[in-house]
């Protein structure tokens, strides 16, 4: 059975930082973080294979980064210089490979970003 546990999200001022966390059990995949606001579709943040490599969406190059814990099957998304524009719902998912969408989801996380 496929779990996944998703942590951290809240609120934050513009500029701030947050780090949510995915933790995965009973299988290996690629894992990563999605997004969805109000009115938008899921769209992918950033995920990282089982190889290490990584995919980020272009908004958020250079501010957002993805790790991942191996022995852990765990993996971060470390939020930086976050702005209005990043309040959404994130969603942990796993896919079959960084380019493929997830089959298995989280349950959600709110990042509101807002003075």
């Amino acid at each position: 059975q496929v779990r996944v546990e998703e942590s951290g999200g809240g609120l934050v001022q513009p500029g701030g930082s947050l780090r949510l966390s995915c933790a995965a059990s009973g299988i290996i995949l690629a894992m990563g973080y999605y997004r969805q606001g109000p009115g938008n579709e899921r769209d992918l943040v950033a995920i990282i294979s089982s190889d290490g490599s990584t995919k980020y969406q272009d908004s958020v190059k250079g501010r957002f980064t993805i790790s991942r814990d191996y022995a852990k099957n765990t993996v971060y998304l470390e939020m930086n210089s976050l702005k209005s524009e990043d309040t959404a719902v994130y969603y942990c998912g796993l896919a079959y490979s960084k380019d493929a969408r997830p089959v298995y989801w989280g349950q959600g996380t709110q990042v509101t970003v807002s003075s």
